[in-house]
Parts: structure tokens; C-alpha cells; sequence
């Protein structure tokens, strides 16, 4: 198949990465499974033998009240919790050929969905956001583009530092999350390249 690059060229690449059936079930397994792996797991809470007090009795069985021992279970206030949460690793298993599968399999979505624009470069003279925006304008990009370059340079990283939904990513860098929620992906035909490489 061939993806049309911006200017009116086109560029011939495979099917097996731009024009593979989504998969729908791999493709959330493995974005739930990068998210998780981000997570840090590190809530901890104590349970009521870990509490720092006295495990006397605090009233006299009869005539005060509720019956109660130690003032550090779970029902008084300052006590320990029921079901303490304990620091856990939220990772999940994904093998290699998954991911690389869901990945092809959302670059052939955002192909098919038209939302993959082609060029043959991408870089801006000076670390300047404005020389970024003019440059997206040009592309008549969506609110949240994705710029995936072969090796992406200084001056780009600094110029879209500052506009809070434009990401930039070298091909090394890619991954579902920052794919799937782009309005855009801009690629460049370096990059292209590199994927199949990397997919193939």
C-alpha cells in the first residue's frame, strides 16, 4: 500500500504495519497494561495491629457503653483499617509480539481514520514555539498532534515544551498511549521507515 505524503509524493510501505484488521481486545490489553506498569503501587495503610496505641480495654465490660476492647480497631476513629492497602506492583506481562502487533494495529486505524499525515521532514531553525505553531498551522493538524520523527532534535523538544497537548516522540519512544489519544500523527518518511523496521 502507499500513504500520501504531504506535497503531493506518495511512499510505498507494508501492509503488515499501515494496513493490518484492528484488533480491539489487543489493543486495550496493551494500553491498560502500559498504563499500569506507570503506576507506582506505593498506597499503604495500617491495619490494626500495625497502629501505634494500647490494646487495654478501654471501658469496664458493664455500664459504659458499647463493649469494646483496644481502641485500635477498625470502627474508632484514629484505629486501623479493615482491609489495609499494601504497596503492589500493578505491572502485567506483555509479550514482545503483542506489542509490537498493537501498535501496527492502531497506525493502521489512524491510517484508515485518515489521521496520519505524511511529510518529508519536520524540524524547526530555533527553539521557538512560535516557529512550532506556524509550522502545525500549516498542517491544519487537530488540537492534540503527535510529531514522530527519526531522531528528534533539541530545537523541537524546546519548541513544543510549552504548548501543553503537541507531543513529540522519536521513533524509540513510541508507544499506545501517546498514539491513540493524538488527533494527528505527524510523521516523517525517515520515521517511516524506521517503524517498518522496527514492526516488521
Amino acid at each position: 500500500m502507499e500513504l500520501n505524503i504531504n506535497g503531493g509524493s506518495t511512499l510505498a510501505v507494508s501492509d503488515a504495519v499501515f494496513g493490518r484488521a484492528f484488533n480491539e481486545d489487543l489493543v486495550h490489553q496493551v494500553v491498560v497494561a502500559y498504563r499500569n506498569a506507570a503506576r507506582a503501587g506505593t498506597k499503604a495503610q495500617k491495619t490494626r495491629s500495625e497502629v501505634n496505641g494500647t490494646t487495654k480495654k478501654s471501658k469496664r465490660q458493664k455500664g459504659g457503653g458499647a463493649r469494646h476492647g483496644a481502641l485500635t480497631a477498625p470502627i474508632f476513629v484514629g484505629g486501623g483499617v479493615t482491609f489495609a492497602a499494601k504497596p503492589r506492583s500493578f505491572a502485567q506481562k506483555v509479550n514482545r509480539k503483542m506489542y509490537r502487533a498493537a501498535i501496527a494495529t492502531i497506525l493502521s486505524e489512524l491510517n484508515r481514520q485518515g489521521r496520519i499525515t505524511v511529510v518529508e521532514a519536520f524540524d524547526v531553525d530555533a527553539p521557538k514555539t512560535k516557529g512550532l505553531v506556524a509550522k502545525l498551522a500549516e498542517l491544519k493538524v487537530g488540537q492534540r498532534p503527535l510529531i514522530v520523527t527519526e531522531d528528534a532534535s533539541d530545537n523541537l523538544y524546546l519548541s513544543a515544551r510549552n504548548l501543553p497537548y503537541v507531543q513529540v516522540r522519536d521513533v524509540q519512544g513510541l508507544d499506545p498511549v501517546t498514539l491513540v489519544s493524538a488527533d494527528t500523527v505527524v510523521v516523517t518518511t525517515d520515521a517511516v521507515k524506521k517503524i517498518e523496521e522496527w514492526l516488521a
